[in-house]
């Protein structure tokens, strides 16, 4: 039997470390403009109580996102020991672009994902560069469709990669603006041989809702509205966000699970976007709820928010990454583990995988 199977990975981790202190002396303001009159310590520990983010990472200055990108496949690329020539499908998911520096504008022409394909330095012109926008869900909304190339029988080789600089789109008077971060990560996925019934993509489900949910996250002005700031900043309706992703996410996992034929009991890990640490550990609550499962099981969680943030399309690719290279304490994968990726973000749009690891 044939499946999609992730025979390599890597990933950007940049070098800039943000603690939440460094957001002490920012003044911050309130969506209708008005400054939040409570001292940006207060704020800022609340944030970390509820986010679970203690630091994140940002490029240096002049790093655009494909640059991060090409590292980070160029790191799969030998991880798989696949000749580069024979990728098929190049897929970079992103959100905004290359963007230098702050305020300097999104820049998407050509496509980040041609930008990558020159810098890896491959020359087939049968290896198809596009880019994929889809909010967070973009790097796993790559994988489906490469996966189901696969299946049509238009390739057999796939570079899947998110990468993102969100530290550039960010509104310093928004206490949202500490939750985001930069980064990049990257999987080579093969149409191959399996032996076992649970090896490779088993499933995958995808939901979209665009009524009033398309502007829960959006680009917007600054919150400081006397400061003649007229940047464009990536701007969050947090509660939300929240209450959409608990309503929905849940749901579209057990869907995933379901039609993989794989039991609740076997699932070894979730490996969920990284988007707020209480968020997310709610999600996967009330997933195992549905089952009838009250207690989560310990270690079915991995996560690196703490020290990474939210990178958008880069933190499932990255925090896969870390695990499998066994760069993540506590956490690691076994032949035969069958694990579950799930994403939300802006759209708003969620999607869910289920992969049995070789």
């Amino acid at each position: 039997m044939k499946r999609s199977v992730i025979t390599g990975s890597g990933c950007y981790i940049p070098e800039i470390v943000v603690k939440n202190e460094a957001f002490a002396q920012n003044e911050f303001y309130s969506e209708d403009g008005y400054p939040l009159n409570r001292p940006a310590a207060e704020i800022i520990d609340k944030f970390s109580r509820i986010t679970g983010i203690l630091e994140r990472r940002y490029a240096h200055p002049g790093l655009p996102a494909s640059e991060m990108a090409a590292q980070a496949s160029e790191l799969a690329i030998v991880d798989s020991g696949i000749d580069r020539e024979s990728i098929d499908q190049l897929i970079v998911a992103h959100n905004f672009g290359d963007m230098g520096d702050a305020g300097c504008g999104t820049d998407i022409v050509p496509s980040l994902a041609s930008r990558v394909k020159k810098k890896l330095g491959i020359l087939n012109p049968a290896c198809i560069p596009y880019d994929v926008i889809f909010g967070c869900p973009g790097w796993l909304q790559g994988m489906i469709q490469a996966d189901a190339f696969f299946k049509a029988g238009m390739a057999k080789n796939a570079l899947v990669i998110g990468t993102e600089s969100l530290s550039r789109v960010i509104d310093p008077h928004d206490r949202d603006s500490m939750i985001f971060s930069d980064g990049a990560g990257a999987c080579i996925l093969q149409y191959k041989e399996t032996q076992g019934l649970t090896t490779g993509m088993l499933s995958a489900n995808v939901r979209s809702d665009c009524g009033e949910e398309t502007d829960y996250i959006n680009v917007h002005q600054t919150y400081n509205l006397l400061s003649g700031d007229d940047n464009q900043y990536i701007k969050m309706k947090g509660r939300k966000v929240y209450e959409y992703a608990l309503r929905h996410v849940p749901e579209a996992m057990k869907n995933c699970l379901d039609a993989s034929g794989v039991g609740i009991d076997d699932l070894k890990a979730v490996f969920i976007h990284q988007a707020n640490e209480k968020m997310d550990e709610a999600i996967v609550k009330r997933f195992y709820e549905l089952y009838g499962i009250i207690q989560v099981p310990p270690g079915i969680l991995p996560m690196c928010i703490q020290w990474l943030g939210n990178s958008s399309v880069a933190t499932i690719p990255t925090l896969y990454d870390l695990v499998r290279r066994g760069n993540l304490a506590g956490f690691g994968l076994n032949k035969g583990d069958v694990i579950l990726f799930a994403s939300v973000g802006a759209g708003m749009n969620i999607n869910a995988v289920c992969y049995g690891y070789e």
